[in-house]
């Protein structure tokens, strides 16, 4: 086939067209991805032999209510490691345990980490010593992803004195991870896990700093400072809280490592919680960086459970100090004052289809309620219930938040058990299977009633007051108020002053009296079959104008006396008011 020359020349001038255009085209592509957008690749191309190193951010410093740091942050070092894969992190964690004390549960735990996030250095130890540090550096050529650095760790100055309040803090577990509350959190990170630590988490959380290191195909470090500017971590302001360290530490010193039980401190108008202490105790510094196994198993196998929280979250038959809720229901109600006398005097018990004992087997005689209430006779207290009416006070526990947590801002507060109709004992033991001899123990603080120490605390708040229960609050926060006491100010003070005559000569806390100061409260002896009973005592101090609510409660106590001389001395340490010889015998209530 010919073509004819003019043909031919047309179609060089197409080829030299379209190549002229393919070439004008790859120089508008060369100059655009060299001069254009040369910053945007260039970063791209410095993103892939960059790694970012994560630099935690110290927790914020919590004070007591005088500037005393209960919670602060202390140098340390971190160990963590860069790897491409999981199998070259698992071997290099292998070398790694020949040169520091590294276990298989701690190499899988790091493999774990590494494949949620395997663009971020796995950590390996959280709070390194500075020995294993030393090691490491001595070797640092075996271990070519290995990343060193400093980071703040959690200190407690006074760890056991404040365990309960503070809590401590460990490293995220992947459960939490998965929880909505923790969204954003990293892997390694590390969280509060109790107490103050995690009821604040958001507030104490610091802003995570970076730094960047310069890294190999084989994510092998090759520069480890100056590859491109960091970010520093940003530390979070101060948590203040009201509570008292001396005091705390007081209260600590007075249950030594024999007492069991719990004691709470409070502010009655404001509900700011100047003490809270739970014992036996644990040492929280313990658990920073991962707690030893061996310790972990101590806490979890003792029987006293130094890992539960009495104060919130042990619930407990409150006994005898829960005749004054019983003694505010009949007067709410006009069903009783402070001088009423019941029918039938104390002779040591009260026949009601069985008999049911007082704790004084030989009576107190034909009393009037300001009278039981210092004595704290069983026998009054079975017959006011009575002439309540289970229904009526059932509904009085309720109105008084009896049913209730108090809204303390501790975490795991356990909430009360308190029937709220009897509905509830047609569920437990089936209609018409259950006496009103359930009236009786419920109106002495016995029966399906157990109360947090806590709750009995917020209640005295209320008796001390103008009726108003104040929220119990740690944090510096506005005070909350609950009208709960339907009584006039000369009912209220009718009530005060029979608590006052159980701390006399005449009341079962004889030996709790405080020398030139008034105290008012109320023993309880919570029986505890088929272990020796509980002691409970709560009260406040000065009766006219009280500054302090002292709840004090001893597991295994025996008598409602031991609790009332702690509470005792309590008082007095924050009052300044010295203390009575407490050697003369006391009532077993």
């Amino acid at each position: 086939m010919s073509y004819h020359p003019n043909e031919l020349a047309k179609r060089g001038v197409l080829a030299r067209v379209i190549v002229g255009l393919a070439f004008v085209g790859l120089l508008g592509a060369f100059f655009r991805t060299q001069v254009l957008r040369n910053a945007q690749y260039a970063l791209q191309s410095e993103d892939n032999r960059l790694r970012e190193v994560p630099l935690p951010a110290p927790r914020a410093i919590i004070y007591d209510r005088a500037g005393r740091i209960l919670a602060e942050n202390l140098p340390g070092y971190s160990v963590s490691l860069l790897a491409p894969t999981d199998d070259s992190l698992r071997a290099s964690l292998r070398t790694l345990s020949r040169r520091i004390p590294l276990g298989e549960s701690e190499i899988e735990a790091t493999v774990r980490r590494w494949r949620r996030q395997p663009n971020r250095p796995a950590v390996v130890l959280g709070d390194a010593s500075f020995d294993v540090i030393s090691v490491l550096e001595e070797h640092r050529i075996e271990f070519p992803g290995l990343i060193i650095q400093s980071a703040p760790k959690r200190f407690y100055p006074d760890a056991e004195a404040i365990a309960a309040i503070i809590g401590y803090t460990g490293e995220i577990t992947e459960g939490e991870l998965a929880a909505p509350k923790y969204e954003g959190y990293k892997s390694g990170q590390l969280i509060g896990k109790g107490g103050l630590e995690r009821q604040y988490e958001e507030q104490l959380r610091g802003k995570e700093g970076v730094r960047f290191v310069e890294v190999d195909a084989r994510n092998r470090v090759v520069r480890s400072a100056g590859a491109r500017p960091e970010i520093a971590p940003e530390a979070p302001p101060p948590l203040k809280t009201h509570l008292d360290l001396e005091l705390q530490k007081y209260i600590a010193t007075l249950f030594g490592d024999s007492l069991q039980g719990a004691a709470i401190v409070l502010e009655p108008k404001s509900g700011a919680v100047l003490a809270l202490y739970s014992a036996p105790t644990f040492d929280p510094n313990r658990f920073t960086g991962g707690i030893p196994l061996d310790y972990w198993r101590q806490l979890n196998t003792d029987p006293r459970r130094p890992l539960y929280n009495k104060a919130i979250q042990g619930a407990y038959p409150p006994a005898s100090t829960w005749k004054l809720a019983t003694a505010a229901i009949a007067m709410e109600r006009g069903i009783a004052d402070i001088d009423t006398r019941m029918p039938q005097g104390c002779t040591g018990g009260y026949w009601y289809g069985r008999r049911f004992g007082c704790w004084d087997k030989r009576g107190h005689g034909n009393v009037t309620m300001a009278q039981a209430i210092a004595k704290s006779c069983d026998v009054y207290f079975y017959q006011l219930g009575l002439k309540i009416g289970l229904s009526n006070l059932l509904a009085g526990g309720v109105s008084l938040k009896f049913h209730e947590r108090t809204g303390i801002d501790l975490p795991a507060e356990t909430r009360p058990r308190w029937p709220e109709s009897t509905a509830y004992f047609d569920r437990r033991y089936g209609p018409r299977r259950w006496s009103n001899g359930v009236t009786l123990n419920l109106s002495i603080g016995q029966g399906e009633n157990d109360q947090t120490v806590v709750n009995m605390a917020r209640f005295y708040t209320a008796l001390a007051t103008d009726g108003s229960a104040a929220q119990p609050t740690i944090a510096q926060t506005a005070p909350k108020r609950t009208s709960v006491l339907k009584l006039n100010q000369e009912q209220l003070l009718e009530l005060r002053l029979a608590m006052a005559d159980v701390v006399s000569a005449r009341g079962t806390a004889a030996s709790a009296r405080i020398e030139g100061l008034v105290m008012a409260g109320k023993t309880g002896t919570a029986q505890n079959p088929p272990n020796p009973d509980h002691a409970w005592f709560v009260g406040f101090a000065p009766l006219q104008d009280p500054k302090i609510v002292v709840a004090v409660f001893l597991e295994y106590g025996e008598h409602g006396y031991a609790a009332a001389r702690l509470a005792s001395k309590i008082t007095e340490r924050w009052l300044k008011a010295p203390p009575v010889n407490a050697s003369v015998s006391s009532p077993t209530e």
